[in-house]
């Protein structure tokens, strides 16, 4: 039962901190386009918001880890080379689909969007294929 604990409660926060900002400040959850709006405003009156949660998505973890003296994730197997090469996908994805998991999965499937839905089951089924390319036919990570 307690494995099934940690992400139950990392889902429930997930959901509070979307639901949270949609009500309190309208804005939705989508961690990409905080980034992107966060560097490229700088310190604008608009964008502090934007560097708190950010700052939450990395201190949330780190306190986790703290306060229950949990161990941090091993680094994956595949090495940095493709940690760069994933991201730099991932980032290139978040911009052609208008969106990241947390924008569409989470807050957009929230509101019933079906653009979000689609965009969801593509980067599912992407990222299905990807792992199962990568570790069945290419013995890779």
């Amino acid at each position: 039962m307690t494995s099934y604990l940690t992400p139950l409660l990392g889902g429930l926060a997930i959901g509070l901190a979307a639901t949270g900002l949609l009500y309190l400040l309208g804005r939705i959850a989508g961690i990409s386009g905080i980034l992107w709006a966060a560097i490229a405003g700088g310190l604008s009156h608009d964008s502090g918001w934007r560097w708190c949660f950010l700052a939450g998505l990395l201190l949330g973890p780190l306190l986790y880890h703290l306060v229950t003296a949990t161990p941090y994730p091993a680094a994956p197997a595949a090495g940095l080379p493709f940690a760069v090469v994933g991201g730099l996908l991932v980032g290139v994805g978040t911009r052609l689909g208008s969106g990241c998991t947390s924008g569409h999965g989470v807050c957009g499937i929230g509101r019933l969007s079906v653009r979000s839905l689609a965009a969801t089951v593509t980067f599912m089924a992407t990222g299905i294929a990807t792992v199962y390319l990568l570790r069945q036919l290419w013995g890779l990570a």
